[in-house]
């Protein structure tokens, strides 16, 4: 890597951090991390009464669209991260592509998304562990389980990049064993409904016009398909980054869609009580269609893995969170920004982690978590915040993109879609639009207004908050990291590569 695009590793108030990361993530590793963020076991489990409430069977299609889409943004997404293979994602690639400004409100909005989409897998978790473990229901027993598996994370996650690469292994391998495999068993040997249904609305939207009901439930395909930005924050930490991280964010949505398809359908097709779900009369219909299909033997096995697979997608969210708020504290753009951007030594010394912004991302869902205590009804909206706040910052990079390419960027990584690469922007850019406004549209006209509209409400929320502190402290002017230099950067190391081959 040319030393342009070295990270930054200091401030303008010249602060260095005393260690480096360690580059001790592979390509099977990276992809995992991502895969165990996107979790589709995780999203399946969370969502499937929901979906299945919202718009009957024909929900699972929205993991087809939503995967095409998505997967348009993961190629720009390579395209940047090759060229800048550094610790942060969407921070760094905004401020290279864009300006510092840009990228400190894509940033925050990305740090509060992230923020609410950890609390909202630990929140979807508690049903699942609380059977696990016998642990009675109730708002205080779930308000102790959120708790402690966000700590049990923040305790993994300090430890160092070797335990977050291998429970993210093991996430997976659950993902794969657990979850698709008894999706595969329910679809082979416990299937009750015949496919057609996966095309029956069976009347969910009742004399209304069907599409409006399966436009709702859009939040089963966008809820799912995102985490795989997740092999990008952490670059600093994987071998040959410019070219693994872009093939590890595509496996990551490929294998994801087929997994989550594959799960869902065979939870659909198995269900013994199909219409009692679809008219929302089941509120944890998973463990009634696996216990009825394989016993307390098969529920037992289920819970176990649901349990791992909820535990890795909070690591890996986790160290999300910890680097994006490692990146940004570096350059001097958050209250507090020493203490977070200091480094410490892993357990064994094989390198550094971020331990004081892992402390942040460890204790910010806890705070939203003991809110939902009080307002346990908030879950859904909190949930369609978190895609919303995820899906602006993604077309923030998508556009700051398309509007370096306006320019004349042609991305130099190792790594590039050539000719394509307008045209696959372009496409992305409009399906992110498509998706924020499904996102933003308002809930059950019964619902008072400010429920109906509370995730726009509260992205504006958060937008205000952010653009108040940027204009009164100015974070933006404390670094002097490179910022909007894509075009100067491509042709440097067009520049390299034609000395090299000389």
């Amino acid at each position: 890597m040319s030393e342009s695009l070295q990270a930054p590793g200091a401030s303008s108030q010249g602060q260095p951090p005393p260690e480096q990361f360690k580059r001790s993530i592979g390509l099977i590793s990276n992809f995992s991390l991502g895969f165990t963020y996107l979790s589709p076991g995780a999203g399946v489990l969370s969502i499937f009464a929901l979906g299945l409430a919202t718009a009957g069977p024909p929900s699972i299609w929205w993991f087809v669209i939503v995967a095409a889409g998505q997967l348009l943004v993961a190629l720009v997404f390579g395209e940047v991260v090759s060229q800048y293979p550094i610790t942060g994602g969407i921070y760094p690639w905004t401020r290279r592509l864009w300006g510092r400004r840009y990228a400190w409100m894509a940033a925050w909005i990305y740090l509060a998304a992230l923020i609410v989409t950890t609390t909202s897998v630990v929140q979807f978790a508690i049903p699942f562990l609380s059977n696990l473990f016998r642990i009675p229901p109730g708002a205080g027993t779930g308000l102790m389980i959120a708790l402690g598996l966000l700590a049990v994370a923040f305790v993994l996650n300090s430890t160092g990049t070797r335990t977050l690469a291998l429970v993210a292994r093991i996430g997976f391998y659950c993902e794969l064993i657990g979850v698709v495999a008894l999706g595969l068993y329910l679809l082979v040997f416990e299937r009750k409904n015949s496919f057609a249904m996966l095309f029956d609305s069976m009347g969910v939207a009742g004399s209304e016009p069907y599409l409006w009901a399966f436009l709702l439930a859009a939040l089963v395909g966008l809820w799912q398909f995102y985490g795989f930005e997740a092999c990008g924050d952490v670059a600093e930490e994987v071998r040959d980054p410019e070219r693994r991280i872009p093939l590890a964010m595509i496996l990551t949505i490929v294998i994801g869609l087929v997994a989550a398809v594959i799960a869902y359908a065979g939870f659909i097709l198995a269900a013994p009580n199909l219409q009692d779900i679809v008219d929302g009369n089941v509120a944890d219909p998973i463990p009634e269609i696996v216990r009825a299909s394989t016993g307390e033997w098969g529920m037992t096995m289920l819970l176990i893995v649901a349990a791992t697979i909820f535990l890795s997608a909070v690591l890996s969210q986790q160290a999300a969170l910890s680097r994006l708020l490692y990146s940004f504290a570096r350059d001097d753009m958050l209250p507090g920004s020493r203490w977070l951007s200091k480094l410490h030594e892993e357990v064994g010394g094989a390198g550094a982690v971020p331990r004081n912004a892992m402390v942040v991302a460890c204790c910010a869902p806890m705070v939203i978590s003991l809110w939902l205590y009080f307002k346990p009804e908030s879950i859904v909206a909190v949930t369609a915040f978190a895609v919303l706040g995820i899906y602006v910052c993604f077309q923030m990079v998508v556009l700051a993109a398309l509007r370096q390419r306006l320019k004349g960027w042609r991305p130099a990584g190792p790594w590039s879609l050539g000719g394509a690469g307008l045209l696959v922007n372009i496409a992305a850019l409009i399906y992110g639009v498509a998706a924020m406004v499904l996102l933003a549209l308002p809930g059950d006209a019964s619902l008072p207004l400010v429920d109906r509209w509370i995730v726009l409400i509260g992205l504006t929320v958060v937008l205000a908050v952010g653009g108040v502190y940027m204009l009164v402290a100015r974070p933006y002017g404390n670094s002097d990291a490179p910022e909007d230099d894509a075009l100067q950067v491509a042709e440097q190391l067009r520049r390299g590569g034609a000395e090299r081959s000389r």
